[in-house]
C-alpha cells in the first residue's frame, strides 16, 4: 500500500503541469514565428537592398561596409527615368504588349476551355495532348525558329509580333485552367440555358464566364506577369528602342563603360508595382481560381 502510496506521488509530481503545456507551447509558437520571419526575409531581403539602392548614388551601392539606409537619400534615379520620354516608351511598351497580350489569351482561352469541357469532337484528346506539348516545350528551344517566322510575316519589331509570340506561352496554361475550372461547374446550368432555347454562346457568356470570375482573373495576372517580365524574346524580335519593353530598358541601362546601378534598381521598382497592385487587389480571386482551376483538369 505505501509503495503504490508513493508510486503515485511520484507520478503526479513528474505529470506536467499545466502551466508547463501553455509555456512549452508558448516556446512551439515563437519557434514558428521566428522561422516564418527568418524564411521569408532571406527572399525579401535581395528586395529591400534594391528598393534602398534605387535612393542611392552609384558609389554608395558599393561603399564598404554597406549600409541598407542611405545618408544622402535622393530620388535622382527616378527622376532621371520618369522625365525620360524613352524610358517611359518602356513603359509604354510593357502595359500594351502585357494588356493585350491578357486580354486576347483570356478571349481565346475561355472559348478554347469551354469546348473542352462542355463538347465532344475528333481529335479532342489529340489537340489537349498538343495544347500540353507546346506548355512543357523550353521556350528558349523554339527562340530560333520563332526568329524566322516572324521575319518571314514581316512582324519584326512590331507589336502584333511580341503579342503573337507571348500568346503562344500564355495559351496552353490558360487552356488547361480555364478548362480545370469550367469541369468544376454543373453542366445543369448549360442545360437550364437550352431548356429556356438559348445556345451554347449563351449559356458561355450569360451564366458560366459570370461564376468564372475568380479563375479568369487567376489566369489574367498570371499571363500580366509572364508577359510584363518575359525577356529573351523581347529583346530577339524588336530592334529599335521604341519598341523595347521594361526588362530590354534595364539592360539598356548597362553601358560599355559605366553601369547607371541606382536607376538600374529604381526601374526595378518601379517595373515591379504594377503585377503587385495586381496581386493585392486580387489576391483572393487568384488563389481561389487557382486551387478551383486545379481541381478538375
Amino acid at each position: 500500500m505505501t509503495a503504490v502510496t508513493a508510486a503515485g506521488a511520484s507520478s503526479a509530481a513528474t505529470a506536467p503541469t499545466r502551466t508547463d503545456v501553455v509555456r512549452r507551447q508558448r516556446r512551439k509558437k515563437i519557434a514558428l514565428i521566428v522561422a516564418l520571419v527568418l524564411g521569408a526575409g532571406f527572399p525579401a531581403l535581395p528586395i529591400v537592398w534594391m528598393v534602398s539602392s534605387s535612393f542611392k548614388t552609384n558609389g554608395e551601392i558599393f561603399e564598404y561596409p554597406p549600409r541598407l539606409i542611405t545618408e544622402n537619400f535622393s530620388f535622382d534615379a527616378y527622376t532621371a527615368i520618369l522625365t525620360d520620354p524613352e524610358k517611359l516608351r518602356f513603359f509604354f511598351n510593357s502595359y500594351f504588349i502585357a494588356g493585350s497580350v491578357t486580354l486576347l489569351t483570356l478571349l481565346v482561352a475561355v472559348h478554347a476551355a469551354y469546348a473542352f469541357s462542355r463538347f465532344e469532337f475528333p481529335g479532342k484528346r489529340i489537340i489537349n495532348v498538343v495544347v500540353i506539348s507546346v506548355q512543357a516545350v523550353p521556350p528558349i528551344t523554339l527562340l530560333i525558329p520563332y526568329f524566322g517566322l516572324v521575319v518571314a510575316l514581316g512582324l519584326y519589331n512590331t507589336y502584333p509580333g511580341l503579342i503573337l509570340t507571348y500568346m503562344v506561352f500564355t495559351l496552353p496554361y490558360a487552356i488547361i485552367m480555364m478548362t480545370g475550372y469550367f469541369n468544376t461547374l454543373p453542366k445543369e446550368l448549360d442545360e437550364a440555358v437550352k431548356v429556356d432555347g438559348g445556345r451554347p454562346f449563351t449559356a458561355l457568356w450569360k451564366v458560366l464566364i459570370p461564376v468564372s470570375v475568380p479563375g479568369m482573373v487567376s489566369v489574367g495576372v498570371y499571363t500580366f506577369m509572364i508577359a510584363w517580365n518575359e525577356y529573351l524574346f523581347a529583346l530577339t524580335l524588336t530592334r529599335t528602342n521604341d519598341m523595347r519593353t521594361v526588362p530590354i530598358g534595364i539592360q539598356l541601362l548597362m553601358g560599355q563603360h559605366a553601369y547607371e546601378w541606382n536607376q538600374m534598381m529604381a526601374m526595378s521598382v518601379l517595373g515591379c508595382i504594377p503585377v503587385l497592385i495586381l496581386f493585392l487587389f486580387f489576391q483572393r480571386y487568384f488563389i481561389g481560381g487557382m486551387s478551383a482551376g486545379a481541381v478538375k483538369a
